[in-house]
């Protein structure tokens, strides 16, 4: 009943289209959008033909002229315009976002804040100028960063909203145009707030398009396109990569991830367990960059443990609109059934269990409990491999030189993290973590305003900075001879 009721205020019967040339657009067969919650169906949303995307395409590459040649400035108020339409609609955008995501409402309110209130206002605060220099061989040198042309945007379920504006913001603002695809499995909210915003922007500047599989690859072969951004998995961007060598696309990947954290031994396990749980459990373990392995120094691991068990036993998994629930349900039926998968090899390897919790019964939703695996073999196959909800294995290690070591040997290199209380040895323990980004005494964190990017199969490119904004442009140096 409490669901239904907030429903209500997700306003579904308004509908779902898809964003093309400015005007909506309900081209192709329809896909079924399921609430992870319930496992029942909430809304429909296009599914898009070819010749939708080539229309959405065309729009892009039509209006890329106009807006290219639009001052950095006229782009900023634009865009502020955006973010504040977006903020309007909060409360009925939060619910639309637990609705089809499952998280807490608070996380979906933290979701749409962290866009309105704080990645957009940097991002329009951010500028590339042309800079003036001399070369004692070439001359005076002046470099200008110039909008590559139609961007991909592709952004995946775990976080839809930032991990889609996070690709439009900076794509609009250098002066691309945008075909922004969804995930299928919650493109609602992404869908509304295209909606809302449609108006504010020149038509075919920024398109929206939803479609089943065939899409991503439609998009990423599709010859209008001069960039690509991506998020996902590190098998999807391979096939991306492959897909956009035969143009010499730009290409920005952002895939998977297996991070590990150590906890070094002068490390207080009660000052930092609960900081260690969100590392891991955040968003229900639904993070690329989230703590996924956890190395704990023998001499502290059994009270880190049951500091950390004694906290996740507060931890209510449930339904996001109920207020005491923390973590919701796996977002969609094919993620759940690949933990059920991983359970069964934990099982059947005969792993000690830290903690498990409790989730909803006869709920028909995809809720799968907190689970934290005692001390496994460092070449089980959940270890090695990223794990993607909340299932986690913590390792007890005795040399500082063996953790790293296992640390680092993954394919994987998005983030790392270390533990502990002596400034020189987090600080010489993290110039050896092979990632991205190694954080010292917390996780999972980025900004707007700092270069993020991945190590070897991690990804390749540049989020975020200065150095991601760049990542949108061309170069030009035009050179005078003195």
């Amino acid at each position: 009943m409490q669901m239904d009721t907030k429903l209500k205020q997700a306003n579904l019967e308004r509908g779902f289209y898809n964003i093309i040339n400015g005007e909506r657009s309900s081209l192709g067969e329809k896909l079924a959008v399921i609430n992870p919650a319930d496992g029942r169906q909430l809304a429909e949303v296009p599914d898009i033909t070819r010749a939708g995307l080539d229309a959405a395409v065309a729009a892009a590459r039509t209006a890329f002229p106009g807006w290219s040649a639009t001052s950095v400035d006229d782009r900023k108020t634009a865009l502020a315009a955006v973010l504040e339409e977006i903020k309007k609609h909060t409360e009925e955008l939060s619910v639309l976002l637990t609705a089809e995501q499952g998280r807490p409402l608070a996380g979906s309110q933290w979701e749409l804040g962290g866009l309105t209130d704080f990645f957009g206002p940097i991002y329009l605060g951010t500028d590339l100028p042309e800079t003036t220099s001399e070369s004692p061989v070439m001359g005076k040198i002046v470099t200008q960063y110039l909008p590559l042309g139609v961007v991909c945007a592709i952004s995946p379920w775990n976080v839809p909203v930032l991990l889609s504006f996070t690709k439009v913001f900076p794509a609009l603002l250098t002066g691309n145009t945008v075909v922004l695809k969804p995930s299928p499995s919650t493109p609602l909210t992404v869908l509304r707030i295209c909606d809302y915003i449609r108006g504010l922007l020149p038509p075919g500047v920024f398109n929206v398009v939803t479609g089943g599989d065939s899409l991503g690859s439609w998009m990423t072969s599709h010859p209008g396109f001069d960039k690509i951004a991506f998020t996902g998995s590190t098998q999807t961007g391979r096939r991306i990569l492959e897909s956009a060598a035969t143009a010499l696309k730009s290409v920005t990947l952002e895939l998977g991830g297996n991070d590990a954290g150590i906890v070094l031994p002068d490390a207080n396990p009660e000052a930092i367990a609960e900081a260690l749980f969100w590392s891991m459990f955040f968003l229900n373990g639904h993070v690329c960059f989230g703590l996924k392995r956890l190395y704990v120094h023998e001499n502290i691991y059994s009270r880190l443990t049951g500091a950390l068990a004694a906290y996740a036993a507060n931890i209510k998994t449930g339904n996001g609109f109920e207020a005491d629930a923390a973590l919701g349900p796996v977002q969609n039926r094919a993620q759940y059934d690949r933990l059920l998968s991983t359970w069964k090899e934990i099982e059947q390897s005969g792993s000690k269990i830290i903690f498990r919790g409790k989730t909803p019964q006869a709920s028909g939703g995809f809720f799968y409990p907190v689970t934290m695996i005692d001390n496994p073999p460092n070449d089980a196959s959940f270890v090695l491999s990223e794990v993607f909800g909340p299932i986690r294995s913590i390792m007890k290690y005795t040399n500082l030189d063996d953790a790293i070591r296992l640390a680092n040997g993954t394919p994987y290199g998005l983030g790392a993290s270390v533990w502990g209380e002596d400034p020189e040895l987090l600080r010489s323990t993290a110039e050896r973590m092979n990632a991205g980004t190694v954080w010292i005494n917390q996780h999972a964190v980025v900004s707007p305003d700092v270069p993020f990017c991945g190590h070897k199969e991690s990804g390749l490119g540049v989020q975020f900075g200065r150095e991601g904004l760049e990542s949108y442009c061309n170069i030009r140096v035009i050179a005078t001879k003195s």
